[in-house]
């Protein structure tokens, strides 16, 4: 077999492949083979009919598709691999050539992975911030603490306010009419939550128990029911019951509840260590993403569209995962949202520009500086995964193999070597308020 790779751009080009006559034969064949065991012809039963006969019959050429849909995924496999190309896309295969008794020529454009020209990312400046815990933050902690340990009480006497649990009928109609999805009996709302159609919940708001209200809202624009996108529509509310969160008292009591502690000072001190330990972490995370985003920004490269595309499809997987685990699912999250999923993607293009980037810059350093993952850092990997999965290591590497993922597994550790070569040479320099509001909007986004 033959294979010529040309360029015709910096991230296209043409794959020209001549496949020989006899592996042709080879896949008339095979072609035969499956088609005779549907074929009619009289005086003869379904997978007994002579090739002779069956050509006569139906021509050879009846044989090309088949022979060629068997041919052609491995002959496109052994030329990318004699050629030495990476193909981020599915290809535009054009036949040029498939008869009997003739090589089987056929050109393909091909998208692949792009050149990388590296320019500084050794000796990076990076700022660097010290692990301190404020008292503030302390405060914000136990506060957050109280929130998860708060009690639901009914409210009697009061009106709905933000933070409350409403527990609401519903029934929307557009123009009078009902729709899909619009009615619900005794659903537990959290005003201020958002998860409803922007305004509904703010009308909620002051309502007492008992209580009938015409909530009036409209639906987004961009709305992912295009039946209910940009109209108008009326819930007719009924308020069944307010519950409030009721916060336990700061107390040496509360630290007995929630941790191992006897007294509120002794459990403060601990979690003031954990919160150290925990900032420690996001702090080093924020200098080694700071560190990979330098080197991506000085070096060049043209990402092709089909690796941010394919980016974000592992990204809306990832996001939709999380949901599940969670309770919902992607079509819940867009209903609440009133976004689509055109608007998803759309808001995921550039982090996922920014991943695939980041990703091809991280390769090219790790061949530049030979960085390579032995038999031991996997094995060290899997004995990590296999005690957080309660798991043996043998256990762990047969599922990774078993799904194809064991190799996805050593690039994963070389992108972690090249990370930390960065982070190693880089220099600490102090940083700014303004780097330091970065991080924590950063943390806030996670």
């Amino acid at each position: 077999m033959k294979a010529t790779w040309e360029k015709i751009e910096k991230n296209l080009g043409v794959l020209e492949v001549e496949v020989g006559a006899d592996r042709v034969a080879a896949a008339l064949d095979k072609a035969f083979n499956k088609v005779v065991k549907k074929a009619n012809v009289p005086g003869f039963r379904k997978g007994k009919v002579p090739r002779p006969i069956f050509e006569s019959r139906f021509g050879v050429e009846s044989l090309y598709q088949d022979a060629i849909d068997i041919l052609l995924p491995e002959a496109y496999g052994e030329a990318v691999e004699q050629t030495d190309i990476f193909p981020v896309d599915r290809p535009e295969v054009d036949i040029e050539q498939f008869a009997k008794g003739q090589s089987f020529i056929f050109k393909a454009k091909i998208t692949v992975k792009p050149e990388v020209v590296l320019g500084q990312y050794k000796g990076l400046e990076v700022p660097v911030q010290k692990a301190e815990v404020t008292e503030d933050e302390l405060t914000a902690e136990l506060t957050r603490l109280q929130e998860r340990h708060a009690e639901l009480v009914v409210v009697e006497d009061e009106t709905a306010a933000l933070g409350d649990i409403a527990v609401i009928d519903f029934d929307g109609s557009v123009d009078g009419v009902q729709f899909e999805g619009g009615q619900a009996e005794r659903h537990s709302l959290e005003l201020g939550s958002n998860s409803f159609i922007p305004g509904f919940e703010e009308q909620v708001v002051g309502m007492g128990t008992g209580d009938f209200k015409d909530v009036e809202v409209t639906f987004p624009e961009a709305y992912h029911a295009e039946n209910l996108a940009g109209k108008a529509a009326v819930f007719k509310v009924k308020l069944h019951e307010i519950k409030r969160k009721q916060l336990p008292a700061l107390d040496d009591e509360f630290a007995k509840d929630v941790s191992e502690f006897d007294t509120l000072d002794e459990y403060k001190a601990d979690l003031k260590q954990q919160l150290e330990s925990r900032k420690s972490d996001e702090l080093k995370g924020a200098r080694e993403n700071a560190v990979v985003d330098k080197a991506a920004a000085n070096a060049e490269v043209e990402i092709p569209e089909a690796m941010i595309d394919s980016e974000i499809q592992n990204m809306v997987r990832d996001f939709d995962n999380r949901l599940r685990q969670q309770g919902m699912n992607m079509d819940m999250f867009l209903s609440f949202s009133g976004q689509t999923r055109e608007d998803l993607q759309n808001q995921m293009k550039g982090d996922a520009e920014k991943r695939v980037r980041n990703n091809l810059v991280l390769e090219v350093i790790a061949k530049q500086e030979n960085i390579e993952v032995s038999e031991e850092d996997v094995n060290k990997e899997l004995a990590t995964m296999a005690e957080s999965f309660k798991r043996t290591p043998e256990e762990i590497r047969s599922i990774l193999a078993g799904n194809g993922s064991l190799g996805s597994l050593s690039e994963e550790l070389s992108l972690r070597k090249t990370i930390d070569l960065l982070v190693e040479s880089s220099v600490e320099v102090e940083a700014t308020e303004e780097a330091a509001a970065d991080t924590a909007e950063d943390k806030s986004a996670e």
